[in-house]
């Protein structure tokens, strides 16, 4: 599995793409459609049409990372209500939607914050 930094921001292509695309490709996706840096170190992920493969597109120091995570019996979940191009989430979320869960159907507790008892 890959390690995930907290700190780093995800983006999700909401759009499903064609998996020929490689990172030349994807690339020019994040930079011309999504309106966003590929050179930044964020994650920028991409979902085929059937929901079974997902692509991770990130630059790592000197070069860009692909790394690909294929299903054999299930579909990943995916956003379908937003309206947008891109929608971010946090890695733990990134780590939860690899894992199966629908971060969308049943999203985690919000923070509380107090400032008396």
């Amino acid at each position: 599995m890959m390690s995930f930094k907290p700190d780093i921001p995800v983006y999700l292509h909401q759009q499903t793409i064609d998996f020929r695309k490689q990172i030349n490709g994807l690339s020019m996706i994040v930079q011309e459609s999504l309106l966003l840096d590929p050179f930044t170190g964020n994650f920028f992920v991409f979902i085929n049409r059937n929901r079974t493969r997902i692509k991770i597109l990130y630059w790592d120091r000197n070069g860009f990372c692909l790394w690909t995570k294929r299903l054999e019996k299930h579909r990943f979940a995916w956003p379908t209500s937003i309206h947008e191009d891109t929608v971010t989430i946090h890695t733990r979320e990134l780590q939860w939607l690899l894992e199966g869960f629908d971060i969308w159907k049943s999203p985690p507790h919000q923070a509380l914050h107090y400032a008396s008892v």
